[in-house]
Formats: C-alpha cells, structure tokens, sequence
C-alpha cells in the first residue's frame, strides 16, 4: 500500500489554486506521476511507468485517529474519531509483480542495486528516492514554493542525522528568509548534500553545491554555536584547522 498524502499547507495551496473539485481532480494526475516515478525507481527493463504496473487508487478525505496516536493515549481524542484540519489523500494498492503477472518488483528490497542477484529477481528500490521524487514533481506540477522544514532531506536529517548534520540544517532554515533568489535555488540541494554526507566536512560542500551558496555555506561554517530550542540540545562547533600543503604542491 502506498499513500500519497499532501501535508494540510499542500492541500489548502491545491484548493485556493484549483478549487475543491479541481484540487481533487488534480491529485488525481499527480497520484498516476507518482506511480511512474514509483515504476521507474525499480530499474527494472520492461517498467517504465504506471501503465506496467498494476495498481488501483481511492481518493478520501477523511482520517481517524488510532488507538497508537498520542492524542489517544494522552485521552485527548478517542479512536475512531476524525482527525481535525485538512486530510485529504489517496490510498493505492499496488500488485508485487508487474500488469503482465510475470516480473516480481518489491518495495522492500532496499539494496540500491548492491546485491546484483537479488535486484534481478525483484528490482531495486531506493525509498528515500522514490519520496524526493513525488516531493520535487509536486513542486513541478503545481509551481509550489516549498520551505526548507517541509522537504524531505529537512525531517529525514532532524530525525536521523548526527549533530553537525542537524546543527547545519537548523542554520539553512535561519538563513532561508534572507537570502536572494539566486541562492534560494540552490537551498534544497544544500540539504541533501548535508543529509547524504554525514561524515563529511562542511567546508568541500562550497565546491559541491556550487559559487552561488557560498553565503549560504560561510555561514554553516561559523564558530559560533546555534541556540536550539532545548538548551540540552546545544551543540558547540568548532572548525577544523586545514591542513597545510608541502612546499612545492
């Protein structure tokens, strides 16, 4: 099962955009380019878009709360009872194996291509992939102007990355509101660059993403500590000395 669901802000941006029926209608299309993403990031020859797939799809626009959400436990809602705001989605079951019933394609296979023998079997498939795909063609699609802390790279490096990650995001969102168009454009990429290297110094990042997020970079790169929320949660940073090349290099 695979649910595609807008986040409230998304949702509100679909229906003043296209309205109430055409905001449905339009997550409709985005629903069957998702799953020509979800086809394509198998890597599988012979599936290369929904059309190879077999799937089915229902638009709702109710959710209810479990009786594993906090609120429940807390006793602030009951299970069974509608969750507030927006929620507005699509729940698509998809087959394991292909429209022709022939080739298997699994989710769960994780391997990214690793284990040569077992992606023959079932494909490749790379999660974190496939969710920055349906995140940017959403953009792409409805021209939307998504923020730092709605990406993907934000939440997966708030809840996975290690402090200097975590530390460097806090700062791009600081910065976000200040900076110019031109270094705006390449803030997402920063993110993934940051979530993606979690060993990695930050100062190479200047050469990765390019001139234009050197002010952008400058900045993650100052001694000076960021106040998080939780002052238990202060991390101090201190930049590493470069070394210094042998005569003659």
């Amino acid at each position: 099962m695979i649910n595609i669901s807008p986040s409230e802000k998304e949702i509100i941006y679909l229906k003043e955009k296209f309205g109430e029926n055409g905001a449905e209608e339009q997550l409709k299309k985005y629903a069957t380019r998702v799953m020509d993403a979800y086809a394509r990031n198998f890597k599988r020859p012979g599936i290369e878009s929904s059309n190879d797939l077999l799937w089915y799809g229902k638009l709702e626009h109710c959710r209810y709360y479990h009786h594993t959400d906090e609120e429940v436990k807390k006793g602030i809602a009951q299970a069974g009872q509608p969750k507030e705001g927006e929620q507005m989605h699509i729940q698509i079951i998809v087959s394991r194996k292909d429209i022709g019933n022939k080739i298997k394609l699994s989710p769960m296979n994780n391997s990214r291509g690793k284990n040569e023998k077992h992606s023959a079997k079932l494909g490749q498939f790379n999660r974190v992939a496939f969710k920055e795909s349906g995140e940017l063609l959403f953009d792409q699609m409805f021209d939307f102007d998504r923020m730092l802390k709605d990406s993907i790279n934000y939440a997966l490096t708030m809840k996975n990355g290690n402090a200097e990650q975590k530390r460097a995001m806090n700062l791009l969102d600081e910065l976000e509101s200040k900076l110019t168009d031109t270094e705006g454009q390449n803030i997402h990429d920063t993110a993934k660059d940051i979530y993606q290297n979690s060993n990695m110094e930050l100062d190479p990042l200047i050469d990765i993403v390019g001139g234009s997020a050197t002010s952008i970079l400058s900045a993650l790169l100052s001694p000076e500590p960021l106040m998080y929320e939780n002052s238990e949660d202060q991390v101090p940073y201190h930049k590493k000395k470069r070394k210094r090349r042998p005569p003659g290099i």
